[in-house]
């Protein structure tokens, strides 16, 4: 007689647990937790993809201003100004030689004639 109750145990604990499995399972299965199973994936793909994109941003941005120094130091412009050297001048690029109305300008290194630019003259 134990023996069978023992049998008789086992098969209603096994026969709980087999339920209980399968019923877990057709839950997983209904469209409202397959949906939100792959919500979650898609937002964890999103997540990844965002962190290595803003990984390679940061990385771009660095390679970026290491070869801007690279450039400056071969080109000479982060070297020190000669106090002997003139200073720049770009006059040059704002005269206008087609206006009629000139005026002599007297710097300290040289005298050079500069032009009103009116821009309707020019039509």
């Amino acid at each position: 007689m134990f023996r069978r109750t023992f049998w008789f145990g086992t098969g209603v604990a096994a026969g709980v647990w087999a339920t209980t499995k399968v019923n877990r399972k057709l839950k997983q299965l209904t469209p409202d937790s397959l949906a939100a199973t792959a919500a979650n994936k898609a937002l964890d793909v999103g997540t990844r993809v965002k962190d290595r994109a803003v990984g390679f941003a940061l990385d771009v941005r660095d390679n970026m201003a290491q070869r801007e120094a690279e450039l400056d130091d071969a080109l000479g412009l982060n070297a020190p100004v000669d106090p002997e050297l003139p200073a720049p001048r770009r006059r040059h690029a704002i005269e206008n030689h087609h206006s009629s109305n000139p005026q002599h300008v007297v710097d300290d290194t040289s005298t050079y004639t500069t032009y009103s630019y009116n821009r309707n003259e020019d039509h």
